[in-house]
């Protein structure tokens, strides 16, 4: 991954919605989410979610495919790993070991994810 892309990635993802958007999308897994369902799940209205995912997909982070009648958006896997990949290699400046692994804690229970 180029800096640039980096940058556009870490751009795209430094937006709540969009970190959220995005987070909801990875973790409904490789079939991702009808529009309409992430948006009911972020509680926006259409034109707002339409602008993010724009720029969640200029940065290749969320790829969307039409089944029918419905648009179903993705998680970009590669994309997240790469990006994470990148940031190991060259925040870590070589080294083998950046410390241990961070963890998240959830939001809503407080129980690490």
């Amino acid at each position: 991954m180029e800096i640039k892309t980096a940058l556009s990635s870490l751009g795209a993802l430094s937006h709540e919605t969009r970190l959220s958007a995005f987070r909801a999308l990875v973790q409904a897994g490789p079939d991702g989410l009808a529009v309409g369902e992430l948006r009911e799940r972020l509680d926006l209205p259409p034109a707002t979610l339409t602008a993010h995912l724009n720029v969640l997909r200029a940065a290749a982070l969320v790829h969307d495919k039409r089944e029918g009648r419905v648009i179903r958006v993705r998680a970009n896997y590669p994309q997240m790993n790469a990006l994470i990949g990148y940031l190991t290699e060259n925040c870590c400046a070589g080294a083998a070991d950046c410390g241990p692994v961070a963890t998240c804690k959830s939001k809503k229970t407080g129980t690490r994810a």
